[in-house]
């Protein structure tokens, strides 16, 4: 189960940290603390999260899209079955479905909740694992 601090869930999700923390005291995002006062935002409810504000924010960073645009996101759905996965991403107002096989999917653990790369050209998204996450 992927999980994220304050500052990776809130740019993922394209808010502020205070706007995410907000969020969190009012109840519309889960927060574990952990033993040593850190907080955890549960990746699952974070993609649950993004598709629902979908179009409500935009990011305050713009991302450099070379290598024919690439937009991070976090996966929302994945349905395997024996060859191919179709994995739905979720990236800021955009989102993505992209078709892999079943053995890449699984390589690359995508699961809910898993920060990826969305890299489009043409007419094909191919998914990657950002290295900062």
């Amino acid at each position: 189960m992927a999980k994220y601090r304050v500052g990776q869930a809130a740019q993922l999700l394209g808010v502020s940290v205070d706007t995410l923390r907000r969020w969190a005291s009012a109840g519309r995002v889960a927060v574990t603390v952990a033993p040593d006062g850190r907080r955890y935002y549960d990746g699952e409810d974070l993609a649950k999260l993004a598709v629902e504000i979908a179009g409500d924010t935009t990011s305050h960073q713009p991302r450099a899209q070379s290598a024919r645009n690439r937009f991070v996101g976090i996966v929302t759905k994945v349905v395997k079955d024996k060859v191919v996965a179709q994995v739905e991403i979720q990236a800021g107002p955009h989102r993505f479905v992209s078709l892999i096989t079943r053995e890449a999917a699984d390589e690359l653990k995508l699961a809910p909740g898993v920060v990826v790369d969305a890299v489009v050209k043409a007419t094909n998204v191919g998914v990657e694992i950002p290295a900062e996450f």
